[in-house]
């Protein structure tokens, strides 16, 4: 297995990249008419940041979700507003109240993602966007694991220090991800993944008009190959954005 970490790992970090950069452009282009944004899973804030390069955005219109008390006091020290809360619960915001919501690699750490997609539906303004960017279960790289007898990790940390020391187990994330494997509160555990199909059907069932999908890093395919096959083949690639406008 360690012999093929490297190529993967190398697929994983252009997948995440494009996957990333395609969703900040969709957020970017909710927001290039005014109205205000909700990170959900907002960290310290870093998101704005980066809308912020891409357009003028005022700091005001950001609002934030954080599960975690520090982060949100680090935020909150540098004048963000970001609230914690667990976003398995109803959100603490007004209908209609958001031109777009956004959660990057979030969906896939909820106990209860599909509540949490209903009350994006409800808290956003009519015409507004939900970007979500997530993994898909259903990709090759898992099925194969499986016909091969394999236990595909959780999250991009695999879950057992051990397994991984055994080469049981695979880890394809950025070496300098700070590892929670075994903690009591893993923060990078994945708990409910869904598969593109699904999703993209759970979104217009929750009432939004228009859902598009996309998807990153087919894999085992090297990565020349990948524009053209995510195009193809969007329902097992490795990542999923999807856009969906109320």
């Amino acid at each position: 297995m360690s012999m093929i970490q490297p190529y993967f790992q190398n697929l994983y970090q252009r997948t995440m990249r494009e996957a990333y950069d395609l969703a900040f452009s969709e957020i970017t282009e909710a927001l290039k008419t005014g109205g205000s944004c909700l990170d959900c899973g907002a960290n310290s804030g870093s998101s704005l940041k980066r809308i912020q390069q891409s357009i003028p955005f005022d700091k005001a219109n950001y609002s934030g979700v954080e599960w975690s008390p520090e982060l949100c006091e680090r935020a909150q020290a540098n004048g963000y507003n970001i609230i914690q809360a667990d976003l398995n619960k109803v959100l603490p915001f007004e209908n209609d109240s958001f031109q777009c919501i956004f959660g990057l690699s979030v969906l896939e750490h909820l106990l209860n993602g599909c509540a949490f997609m209903k009350e994006c539906h409800r808290t956003l303004a009519q015409d507004g966007t939900l970007v979500l960017l997530t993994p898909n279960i259903s990709t090759f790289f898992t099925i194969a694991l499986l016909i091969a007898g394999k236990m595909p990790s959780s999250g991009p940390h695999p879950d057992s220090n051990a397994l991984l020391a055994n080469e049981e187990l695979l880890k394809v994330s950025r070496l300098e991800l700070t590892p929670d494997t075994e903690s009591e509160t893993p923060s990078h555990c994945h708990l409910v993944v869904f598969s593109y199909r699904v999703l993209h059907r759970y979104l217009k069932m929750i009432g939004f008009a228009d859902v598009k999908g996309y998807g990153f890093g087919l894999y085992p395919f090297p990565n020349f190959m990948q524009p053209m096959l995510e195009k193809i083949d969007p329902y097992h690639c490795h990542q999923m954005v999807f856009v969906a406008r109320k």
